[in-house]
């Protein structure tokens, strides 16, 4: 990894820094084709060279969220589409324990999409 994106991470205020790094490891171990780069200031995930998400802090309330790229095809009450057409968010609290299973039936349905090619890899 390259070490502006291990910047990012070792940048940010506890508990932002150990809450982003846990969701970067629960991004990772979802697949091994699943390979972390950074794209627009932060750390964006790809799965076979397309964009799959990037893990970003809100300004305003700085809490730690997952940009999901194919939100539009996501469907979850816990997922916010605010001014986006495409993406959708999923925030996380930085002082309770990440929400597992929620996290992990988000990400497996985004990447359900890429694997059965309702988004086209290269």
């Amino acid at each position: 990894m390259e070490n502006d994106t291990n910047n990012f991470y070792f940048d940010q205020p506890e508990p932002n820094k150990s809450c982003l790094l846990a969701m970067r490891d629960m991004v990772l171990k979802l697949d091994n084709q699943i390979a972390e780069t950074r794209k627009y200031g932060m750390p964006c995930f790809c799965y076979r060279q397309k964009a799959f998400c990037y893990l970003w802090v809100d300004k305003k309330s700085k809490e730690p969220y997952f940009l999901m790229v194919e939100g539009k095809h996501l469907h979850h009450p816990k997922l916010e589409t605010g001014n986006r057409s495409r993406m959708k968010i999923f925030r996380v609290n930085p002082e309770e324990d990440l929400p597992i299973h929620t996290i992990d039936l988000i990400m497996n349905k985004a990447l359900d999409l890429y694997k059965s090619g309702v988004v086209k890899l290269k």
